[in-house]
């Protein structure tokens, strides 16, 4: 019997497919991450303006009322960013994961193993198939 392990966890993180998935990531999402990042820019600046003294009770009044729509605001928007970044991610991850098992399979076919692992409380290093699949991955 034929046996390899694979290590799903250093595949997602090394692949180049994953890699290519994140910077993606990363730039799809970017525009929103300055807009949150100016949204608490403008907060800091509220903030200092209200703690001034000399600041009038009705001035110090209208500024806690726009920190606090500000600082809603900027909850809504994080939750919202979080959230897509989050369906995105797993959308990118699904396909990854499909083209991993896909080489996987390959592997498994070619070589004539009877039984693939991904996950094992402790395995010899030799029956690690891991780089082969970054290889193939890497290859396409």
């Amino acid at each position: 019997m034929k046996i390899g392990f694979v290590d799903t966890d250093r595949i997602l993180r090394e692949s180049a497919p994953a890699q290519r998935a994140g910077k993606k990531l990363e730039k799809e999402f970017e525009v929103r991450r300055q807009d949150l990042q100016r949204l608490s820019a403008q907060g800091k600046t509220l903030q200092t303006q209200m703690d001034k003294p000399g600041v009038s009770d009705l001035d110090r009044k209208a500024k806690e009322r726009d920190l606090i729509r500000l600082n809603q605001e900027f909850q809504r928007m994080q939750r919202e960013l979080n959230e897509d970044l989050n369906a995105r991610r797993n959308e990118e991850l699904a396909g990854i994961q499909e083209r991993v098992n896909n080489a996987i399979q390959q592997i498994a076919n070619n070589e004539k193993y009877d039984l693939i692992l991904q996950e094992a409380a402790w395995r010899n290093p030799r029956i690690d198939i891991t780089d082969k699949v970054l290889r193939m991955l890497t290859d396409k």
